[in-house]
Formats: structure tokens, sequence, C-alpha cells
């Protein structure tokens, strides 16, 4: 076989692709690099336009489509420049098996099956909560996500994940910008007042929550902005500011104002009615959240004598379902206006086992001294669940929910890798597991949800 010329910026190359990651590229290897192209998927043969060359890898767009992979599909998106779902050229029967298969990488050195994916109820309009950066191009407001790695804003029209009224609430916050001509925050100069659109949806409540993230305290003519949402979007319950002045990637600051209604919205999950603020965690896909929990409850196998610790535990949705099967829930959460709610959830589901404190997983020393001061005794958990961020949990606390010596752990996930690097790190204080469930909580996107159950050996 001849050898192929050495990669250069600009070079036009015929690549058959046999991989593709989790933020959408396709893979393919040429002249002893790593090619990752643009708007690719497994199987296609393809003209590429090479745009940058590492030592290692090399990126490239799609020039020519020579040879559709027979895994293309062309009807699950219409909004055809923005990138943000890795998945949305191919079947959704492909993506769950490269889902389960990147999962089952990461947990098969570690000697842990990894079982069948558990698939998502819908496809479509499932997500109940989307942030919209915004930007200003000459003299028009686009809103829409963010390009992978980048802060380039790829403005959308009807994103088919979130529900049909965001978009009308998208348009109408395009008319209420531009017939003020509303500044737009800039990350350079920390000026600007328009960061992002924050929406959240009850799933079987439908009502709708809308937060604007400013930089600043006020918006002009704020009347407007009421009277237009209320007037596409009759199922809104409350419009909110939120006011973030950092010079931070953080979406939202600490401080909320309301400008019409509440500051909250009602949803039921697992037959739990659930007050959720604006900040509190909420899963994103309600119906298979409710598979999700099902199985976490199934892992966790509570007693009626267990005491079931819930980190992480936002408005309390997990714990809450899981209540009437345990002696007593302690749920701990950082967000006070979430433990807030989390109180009135459970006080609202008649549920008299639970009690709800504020503290920060990344503090153990503290995290439970609010807790045992105010239930006047020593937190002895026999089942702890764990939900955290993408980021994982720190080594301090690994150790520290060891220390707890529950019966069993059982450890949800939003990042697999992460996942397998706290399992790894669990094994090692004598908790372990045999098995790790992926569940698709993100169709179309790169992002798949694992859950774990980690049980205490004896020896």
């Amino acid at each position: 076989m001849p050898k192929l010329p050495v990669l250069r910026k600009n070079s036009i190359i015929t690549v058959d692709i046999e991989d593709i990651t989790d933020l959408g590229f396709g893979v393919a290897k040429y002249s002893g690099l790593v090619v990752f192209v643009q708007d690719t998927v497994p199987g296609d043969s393809a003209e590429v336009k090479v745009i940058k060359v590492n030592s290692s890898y090399a990126i490239a767009r799609l020039e020519k489509l020579l040879l559709p992979s027979a895994q293309r599909t062309y009807d699950r998106c219409t909004e055809a420049k923005c990138r943000a779902c890795a998945y949305k050229a191919i079947s959704y029967e492909h993506e769950a098996t490269l889902k389960e298969e990147g999962v089952r990488r990461l947990f098969t050195p570690l000697s842990i099956k990894t079982l069948p994916i558990l698939k998502s109820v819908s496809q479509a309009r499932y997500r109940n909560k989307a942030q919209y950066p915004i930007t200003l191009v000459g003299t028009e407001y686009q809103i829409g996500y963010f390009a992978p790695k980048t802060h380039r804003v790829c403005p959308i029209t009807d994103c088919v994940l979130t529900p049909a009224i965001f978009s009308k609430i998208i348009d109408k916050c395009k008319e209420y910008f531009t017939k003020h001509k509303i500044s737009v925050y800039d990350e350079e100069s920390g000026k600007g007042l328009l960061r992002h659109v924050y929406l959240r949806r009850g799933e079987l409540s439908g009502e709708v929550l809308f937060t604007l993230v400013i930089n600043g305290d006020t918006i002009p003519n704020a009347a407007d902005l009421i009277d237009g949402l209320k007037s596409v979007c009759p199922e809104i319950v409350g419009i909110l500011l939120n006011v973030n002045k950092d010079n931070t990637n953080v979406i939202l600051g600490d401080k909320f104002v309301t400008l019409y209604g509440r500051d909250y919205i009602y949803d039921t999950l697992c037959g739990v009615k659930l007050k959720i603020s604006a900040p509190a965690f909420y899963q994103v896909n309600h119906d298979t959240a409710e598979l999700l929990y099902r199985e976490a409850m199934r892992l966790a196998d509570p007693k009626c004598t267990d005491t079931l610790l819930d980190l992480y535990c936002g408005a309390g949705s997990i714990g809450l379902s899981m209540a009437h099967s345990v002696h007593e829930l302690i749920g701990i959460e950082i967000i006070e206006s979430a433990v807030l709610c989390a109180r009135e959830n459970a006080k609202n589901n008649g549920i008299t086992n639970a009690h709800f404190f504020t503290g920060d997983a990344k503090s153990t020393e503290a995290l439970l001294k609010n807790a045992e001061r105010e239930l006047g005794k020593k937190i002895e958990p026999d089942v702890i669940i764990l939900d955290p961020p993408r980021a994982g949990l720190d080594p301090e606390l690994i150790s520290f929910a060891s220390s707890l010596s529950p019966r069993k752990i059982v450890y949800i996930s939003c990042n697999p890798k992460t996942l397998a690097r706290d399992v790894k790190a669990f094994a090692e204080l004598g908790y372990t597991a045999n098995e790790v469930l992926p569940v698709d909580m993100f169709p179309g996107t790169g992002h798949v949800e694992s859950l774990v159950c980690l049980r205490r050996q004896t020896n």
C-alpha cells in the first residue's frame, strides 16, 4: 500500500469513518493520525478538508459525502447549523448501542458487568429545562446553544428536544430585546446586560418558569416582557430575573428577583408532588427519570428500619420516592431554596419521616453538622444515595461516605467517566459493584446516565 501524504491544513483527503465521539465528530485514521470530522457518522466514506493539524490528531470538515452510512438518518432534527446534539444524524437504536458500548469500555477493566441500556421513553420533546445564551450579531439578537468547545452561539428556531412552547417564548424575547435595544453581555469587557434565558417546565403540571439572567439589577420596561410572555404562554406561572455580575462561565448567580407570579413550579414524579425552585436540581427527562428512580429503589432495597441519607438531594425527588419504605430519610443539599422546597414537598405529600438540611458536599467535616444538631443524634445511614454533578465526587467525600459504613451506596451519575473513577476509589475502601446500568436520559446528545450499587464487603 502506498504511503499516504503528510497531513497539512487545507488538504483535501478521502477517509472512512470508523467511530464517533460524544461531541458528534466522526473518527477516521489517515497517515498515522486520528482525524475528527464534523457532520459524519460511522460507516460514512467522505471527502473532507483538513482545518487543523496537531502532532497526534487532525480536525476536518465534511466537503462531500461519497458513500453514506447505513446508520444515517436525517429526520431527527431540523436545526442544521446547531451541533449541540452529537447523535442527531444516526438512528436512535445505533445511538443507544454506542452509549452502552461506551459505558462497557469504562467498566470492563474494573471487572464490572454492563447491563443492557435502559432506553429513553421519548427521543423528542423530553427536556423540561433549557438554558440559552444570548448574543448580538449586528442588530440581530441570537438565542440558542453554544457550539461544542466554543462560546459561539448557534441560534435555534425549534429544538426538537425541548417543548414547542420554548421556541415561542424565545421569539417573544427577541421581540422585546429588539424593541428596547437592550445590550448583551460581553465576556471580555464585562459590560452589557443580557446573558441567558433559562426555562423550566413541569411535565405533568405544564407549568412554565421563565428566568432572564442579567449582568445588572433591573431591565427596562419589564411590563412589556411580562405581557408578551403571558400572551404566548398562558402556562407561565413565574417570571424571574437572576442577577449574575460575575465574570464566570457559571450561568446562574445567587440573587433572584420575581417580576411576576411565583419563583417555582410544581410537577409530579414517581407519585410525589414536587415544588421546584429555579436553581434546584431536577431530572430533565421526566418519564425516563421515573424508570431510573425505580431502578435505584430496586438496588437500594430499603428496609422499614433503615435510615436513608440522600446527598445532593435537590428538591428531594429521589429520596421522597423511597421515603415510604424506610424508617427515616435525611437529605442534604447546598442550595437553600432547594432545601426549603424539599421540606415543603415532604409536608405536602404527608411524609413525616423526611428531614432536609443545608450542607456542602465539598466540606465533609461540616456536611452533617446542621442535621445532627437539629436531630439531636449522630447520623448512621444504612443506605446512601449519591447523585452528584458531572465532575463526580471529591476524594474526601468518597472517604467520608465510606466511613459512615452504610450497607449500600447507590450512585447515580450523568458522567460515566467520573463514575468509573469514583467506583475504583470506593473499591479501595471496601465498597464494590458487580454491575452498572446505563440509562439514556439524554437522547440525541453524547451524554448518558449510569447507575451502580456499591455494597460493603464484610471482610
